[in-house]
């Protein structure tokens, strides 16, 4: 998840709510209510992120999505290496594909006995 895609979803959404809750305060009725200016504003700010801050919220959650997938899959390769060290024991070696292997050698020498 990138941190800036989050500071700035979270800076947004406290700026929707602390806007209103501010100009709410500005009226008489309200400082002496400021409970019910915190409710109004809690309403004014969901308002409001649900219609402008779309992008920041899709930027946070694709975030958190790529790194969970991330994270599953590691996991995923972790167990599949220990249930590979419990089959075949810990002496596991990496075959290199680049490389010629010796099964390889002795098959092109089978190959060329047959066809002399």
């Amino acid at each position: 998840m990138k941190a800036r895609s989050a500071l700035v979803y979270t800076v947004l959404r406290l700026l929707a709510f602390l806007v209103p809750f501010g100009i709410l305060m500005l009226f008489p009725v309200f400082q002496d209510l400021y409970w019910l200016a915190a409710v109004f504003a809690a309403l004014i700010g969901l308002s409001l992120s649900i219609l402008f801050l779309r992008r920041p919220l899709n930027d946070v959650t694709t975030g958190l999505a790529e790194r969970r997938r991330e994270r599953e899959r590691r996991d995923d390769d972790a167990a599949e290496d220990a249930a590979a060290d419990t089959v075949y024991g810990d002496g596991i070696r990496k075959v290199d594909d680049s490389s010629d292997s010796a099964g390889a050698d002795a098959d092109a020498d089978r190959a060329d006995d047959a066809g002399r």
